[in-house]
């Protein structure tokens, strides 16, 4: 049974992740060669001030206001 795991920063729509969640699912059948109701998608979405680049929280402001 596949797994498929994505974290994304959150703050898209639901209708998005569920077009996701069916997208990875169907290149996952297809591409094992097995049937879609065995496919696991997981999506987790994170917070910008939980998700770090750089050891900063991408939801700061950068030290050269970029």
């Amino acid at each position: 049974m596949p797994l498929i795991q994505v974290s994304l920063r959150e703050g898209r729509s639901p209708e998005d992740l569920r077009r996701l969640g069916a997208r990875l699912t169907e290149a996952a059948a297809e591409t094992l060669g097995v049937p879609p109701e065995s496919v696991r998608v997981l999506i987790s979405e994170v917070p910008g001030d939980l998700w770090f680049v750089g050891g900063r929280p991408i939801g700061a402001p950068r030290p050269d206001g970029g």
